[in-house]
């Protein structure tokens, strides 16, 4: 009887342990998807940052080339600086919060 009570005491723990590995194995590939989403996000985000930098810098030879005042150049030029800053800080910020969001290993 000893017997019988051990075998059904191992068979509960080895389903509990099969269990528990499933479990764990689904949460590991949960963990997966969102260190892909946030590799994907980064990503992103030195894309906006490309993508915009190369904007300004277009739309500064363009104003170089122009026949605007030098006073209306200037303005312009310094609202490109400003914007120029204001996306290093967007981009700046979303890498902090995405870098920040923190995935157990």
């Amino acid at each position: 009887m000893g017997q019988s009570y051990d075998f059904e005491h191992r068979k509960k723990l080895n389903k509990i342990r099969e269990d528990l590995n499933k479990r764990t194995k689904d949460v590991r590939e949960h963990f997966a998807k969102m260190e892909k989403v946030k590799l994907d996000a980064l990503k992103k985000t030195e894309e906006l940052k490309h993508s915009s930098q190369q904007e300004l810098t277009k739309l500064e030879e363009n104003i170089v080339k122009s026949d605007l005042t030098s006073d209306l150049k200037k303005e312009l030029s310094s609202d490109i600086t400003t914007l120029r800053k204001e996306i290093e800080d967007r981009v700046a910020e979303l890498r902090t919060r995405i870098t920040g969001t923190t995935i157990p290993t």
